[in-house]
């Protein structure tokens, strides 16, 4: 790892530093101030200022941080098993220690984003030096929310799955599916309350002409610390399950199996892929957005009033999604329990259905009231309170919409997973992998049509009445369509987070060994009060897994919508740069501007090669667990596998999720700086382009990958086929779909909004320079990107690990 580090190090060193010095010259002249943010108690709202109102809601939003932590309390506070406990607080340590090492990584790339923001706020914008240290203050924030919330996430999760694994012991389905969901609300709303704290407190009390640019610098902190959790939590994630479940295959032993090495690293990236990544991309999601909305504001209403109005009107949407959130939560959840609690058996998926519609209903009537009460006159125009909730609600419903959509393609139920099933029975795994293709095909298109049908709504609203408020009516339509897709924030969080706690449970189940410990059924009884059925718990654990299979994969597509989304209105804001508010230079945002095209082209290519450079981390990590845990499983003289040997088969899923979320941030930085130099309108072909074929790219991968995990719970769960070969060929499925629906899809979220976020400055920065030292720096920076393209494949390849692994072991020897 340390030569990892030197050579990275001397290959990005010296063009780094030349291309910083030669950025430099570019601030020659003072630029106007830009997103100034109105005076928030210039307007009252309800009796009071716009200014008063938020204080209030703020009070709401850190009551719903206490909301969450007293659910976190309860969690801690439920029984389990010594056995079980011993299992998730292991998980919960090799967990810790790959946070530290990942938070130590984040640091050093946010020392190279910090240089070029201290370039652009501070020569380029000539910001004054306490103005910059706010700004990287504030970058360190959106770093720290990201951080944070998803060591919480970990932290609940490890509570929560021991727990679950120990309630379906008691012989009731009820509990193994309340309290992977209360963990979930617990990680929602303090995610969601978290995050809007922190921007409301920018809003408030940060002075009004540095709110902006904190803003930015907000945004691209967290933007960074969710794309390098994401891609390195992916990739970790998808090596360890990769290397756990083909020893179901080569020793033909059970799933979990406490003597297999890879099982504790695959709990871990459970967490790191599944809890850690998405809780960061649901934190940078909803700060991104906000963030692109308000710099629309700013930029394209010219009205103060209207400005305020519009501000205070959103986040008092946000803040009422905590509300509805937990108020839904609570009601679906007594329902539930009335419905399940003392019943045999029960749809893991019914009650989580019910959760996700009885939201949207409550948040799309909350909008409509909310609406009216605070902006009933918008710019002297009567009508907009409803327009405005309308366009909102295209996107509240999308967020109920698409998780039906996705579960007709991935669900246990579904005729897709059915077919790759039975594809599978003749055709083994060759059959399964095309038919699980073919439901990924399917099922872009038609999430596509979902979405385009959804947005064509919010334009045609647009289309009467706004624009004699603002510019552009139809792109700030848009990124109301994305605020919609989050309007049931802390709900989607805990539909998301569903899954890796019934996963988890799972294997802390198997890790525990319980079944074979000395007179454990007498044990249970005496201290708990229960008799148990083994068999029984382990049915409730398999199949309430399959739903969390299901609701992982609804939530992907949720989060991906919104980063195209609200990228439109990011891209709006660079599009105003340019254009000098749309006043000149429209003629080259078109295809017949050659610049422009092959921009749309470039980006297609940049997509794939990042589906190619994360697939090629799994690839070859996976080869080097599964090289290690064929040699060190011990099957005939250990009940269990060493501490040790799972916390080599961690080091060696940490090694390559950092060096493939190096090589692949690295490339994406440089790429950015190069395209923004290169041509800026070029470059908005670029952003244009990725978000688009990223959209259909990251659908198609996450929604086939979620039909080969669950095509392969339905041959464990319903048909009891495990060590067949058509489990043999599921579980090849399966590990083909890993990387598609955990790694590669998924990260493309933070990647296309920190990518937008970043080239908001870059670009701002490239327009500054004459032609010649603009290309010239582009050359340089394509010329690093091209280096770390180089490595993501050629420097990652199964064969040089394969050298690397026979000269350590020969020098050692």
């Amino acid at each position: 790892m340390q030569t990892f580090k030197t050579s990275f190090s001397r290959a990005l060193a010296v063009p780094f530093a030349a291309a910083i010095a030669l950025l430099l010259p570019a601030a020659a002249r003072a630029d106007e101030a830009r997103l100034v943010l109105p005076d928030l108690g210039s307007v009252e709202f309800l009796g009071m200022s716009g200014r008063s109102l938020l204080l209030l809601g703020l009070v709401v939003c850190a009551l719903g941080g206490v909301f969450g932590s007293i659910v976190y309390r309860q969690l801690k506070s439920l029984q389990v098993h010594r056995s079980m406990l011993e299992v998730s607080e292991l998980i919960y340590e090799t967990c810790k220690t790959y946070l530290i090492t990942q938070g130590k990584f984040i640091l050093i790339l946010e020392a190279f984003i910090g240089v070029i923001m201290v370039v652009y706020f501070g020569w380029l914008r000539h910001f004054d030096a306490a103005k910059v240290i706010a700004i990287l203050i504030f970058s360190l924030l959106g770093i720290g929310g990201s951080y944070g919330v998803a060591w919480f996430g970990i932290r609940v999760n490890t509570f929560a799955n021991s727990r679950t694994a120990f309630a379906a012991l008691r012989g009731k389905p009820f509990p193994t599916y309340a309290i992977p969901l209360k963990a979930g609300m617990s990680i929602g709303t303090m995610l969601i309350s978290t995050e809007l704290v922190m921007m409301l407190c920018i809003l408030l009390f940060v002075p009004r002409d540095y709110a902006g640019p904190c803003f930015i610098g907000f945004a691209i902190g967290e933007s960074l610390g969710a794309s390098a959790l994401r891609i390195a939590g992916g990739i970790f994630t998808k090596i360890a399950d990769i290397g756990s479940d083909l020893m179901k295959i080569v020793f033909n032993i059970k799933e979990d199996d406490a003597r297999n090495p890879g099982v504790i690293a695959d709990c871990t990236g459970d967490n790191a892929g599944d809890s850690v990544g998405p809780t960061a991309d649901g934190f940078e999601t909803y700060g991104v957005t906000g963030v692109a909305l308000i710099s629309f504001i700013l930029l394209g209403v010219s009205d103060p009033t209207v400005q305020v109005q519009l501000l205070v009107w959103i986040f008092a949407m946000r803040i009422l999604m905590i509300v509805t959130s937990v108020v839904s939560y609570l009601v679906n959840e007594a329902a539930a329990r009335a419905r399940y609690g003392a019943v045999d058996r029960m749809n893991f998926e019914a009650p989580l259905t019910s959760l996700v519609w009885l939201t949207s209903f409550v948040s799309i009537a909350v909008t409509f009231v909310a609406s009216y009460v605070l902006i009933p006159n918008l710019g002297g125009d009567t009508t907009l309170w409803w327009k405005l909730s309308l366009i909102i609600t295209c996107g509240t419903l999308a967020g109920a919409v698409i998780p039906e959509l996705v579960k007709v393609f991935t669900s246990t139920e579904s005729a897709h997973v059915r077919e790759i099933v039975t594809a599978s029975r003749e055709g083994g795994a060759s059959l399964n992998v095309l038919a699980g293709l073919t439901a990924g095909n399917f099922s872009a298109f038609w999430m596509g049509i979902a979405i385009a049908t959804l947005m064509a709504i919010g334009y045609a609203v647009s289309l009467a009445g706004l624009s004699h408020l603002m510019l552009a009516p139809a792109v700030f339509a848009f990124g109301l369509v994305a605020f919609g897709f989050l309007g049931m924030g802390p709900v989607t969080i805990a539909v998301d987070s569903y899954g890796p706690v019934t996963d988890n449970a799972q294997s802390v189940f198997e890790l525990s060994v319980i079944e074979t410990q000395p007179g454990i059924k007498q044990e249970l009884k005496k201290d708990f009060g229960f008799d148990v059925d083994f068999e029984r718990a382990k049915h409730y654990l398999e199949e309430n897994d399959g739903a969390g299979n299901t609701f992982k994969a609804t939530a992907k597509p949720v989060l991906i919508g919104t980063a195209v989304v609200g990228a439109t209105t990011m891209i709006f804001s660079i599009i105003m740069v340019l254009t000098d508010g749309l006043t000149a230079n429209m003629q080259y945002l078109t295809i017949l501007h050659a610049p422009f095209l092959l921009g749309l082209i470039v980006g297609g290519a940049v997509i794939y090669w990042f589906t190619g450079a994360s697939t090629q981390a799994v690839s070859t990590g996976a080869y080097r667990a599964v090289e290690f845990i064929k040699a060190n499983i011990k099957l005939e003289s250990a009940e269990k596998a060493s501490i040790a040997d799972s916390k080599k088969v961690v080091e060696i899923c940490t090694q390559y999720a950092q060096r493939g979320m190096w090589n692949i941030f690295l490339t994406v930085f440089f790429i950015t700086l190069a395209f923004a130099c290169l041509e800026s309108y070029f470059f908005i072909g670029y952003l244009i382009s990725i978000a688009i074929f990223g959209l259909y790219q990251a659908i198609f991968m996450a929604d086939a990958g979620g039909a080969w995990d669950n095509a392969k719970k339905v041959v464990e769960v319903e048909l009891k086929a495990k060590g067949t070969p058509l489990h043999a060929a599921s579980v090849v499925g399966d590990t083909v779909g890993d990387p598609f629906k955990d790694t590669s899809s998924v990260a493309m979220n933070p990647i296309i909004k920190f990518t937008t976020l970043f080239g908001l400055l870059a670009v701002e920065l490239a327009t500054e320079l004459q032609n010649s030292t603009r290309w010239a720096l582009a050359a340089v920076f394509f010329a690093v990107a091209l280096v770390f393209v180089w490595r993501s494949f050629y420097g990652m390849r199964i064969q040089v690990g394969v050298k690397e692994q026979r000269a350590r072991q020969a020098q050692a020897a």
